[in-house]
């Protein structure tokens, strides 16, 4: 399995704020308000819940699921008003610690040159947009469903997509097993979103058996807006200098 852990980036572009913003954002949501996983009620309350967002009504009653022949109980709890607030929310609250760190991996890999490309405010619209369109493509996945989602993969999706985009051929470090390996980007980013498609189709086939996992519905819109707001930005915002600049390798 690839894991990335690195990539090739541009000399002499400074720092990515906004990239680092968002990092730190999401790491202030999970330990001090989500009190790394301690406050339920918060967890619950400002994930997105489609019924929610289907039916405009904040659900604060544990909502009964009938899985296997088996009745589960969805813990549920206040939100904010309006409600569809949750959609921004949850883009910054994670599952536990492997979700934030996991994501937080890939956004510091990937964000930065996105980011230099894009400039910081076009960057900071595309991100918000893509985590909007990847959670609207889980809903639409599941209007009805009471199961909440939270995580900042659907935008990080979208960050991806943007850069297979932009740097097809930037080379990516990542670990196969044992050994570290350096591929171009569309080797690396096109095993992943694969596996969202392979296993994305292996969620909806045992959806009514089960609760909870990984929304790779939200995965797919998100690598889909990005790729798509990545050739609309890359024909609007003009960088001819950055494309002459040689790489550097920087490890992370």
């Amino acid at each position: 399995m690839l894991f990335p852990i690195g990539d090739e980036n541009r000399p002499d572009t400074g720092p990515a704020y906004v990239t680092i913003t968002l990092i730190i954002a999401n790491l202030a949501v999970f330990f001090l308000l989500q009190q790394a996983g301690g406050n339920q009620s918060f967890t619950y309350g400002w994930s997105v819940v489609p019924m929610e967002i289907t039916s405009g009504v904040d659900l604060i009653e544990p909502q009964s699921l009938s899985v296997g022949g088996q009745t589960v109980e969805i813990p549920q709890a206040p939100g904010p008003t309006p409600i569809y607030l949750t959609i921004l929310s949850a883009m910054f609250m994670h599952g536990g610690f492997a979700h934030l760190f996991g994501n937080l991996l890939y956004l510091w890999i990937f964000g930065d040159n996105v980011e230099h490309r894009f400039g910081a405010v076009p960057f900071l619209v595309f991100y918000l947009v893509s985590g909007l369109v990847a959670t609207v493509a889980q809903i639409v996945m599941d209007p009805d469903s009471v199961i909440p989602n939270l995580g900042a993969s659907g935008a990080i999706s979208g960050v991806l997509g943007a850069y297979l985009v932009l740097f097809p051929r930037n080379r990516v470090h990542a670990l196969f097993f044992y050994y570290v390996v350096s591929i171009p980007a569309v080797v690396a980013i096109g095993v992943w979103i694969a596996l969202q498609f392979f296993n994305g189709l292996g969620s909806i086939m045992i959806s009514q058996e089960s609760v909870g996992g990984v929304a790779y519905a939200a995965h797919i819109g998100g690598f889909f807006a990005g790729v798509i707001l990545a050739f609309i930005l890359r024909m609007t915002i003009r960088r001819p200098d950055s494309s002459r600049r040689a790489p550097t390798v920087r490890r992370r």
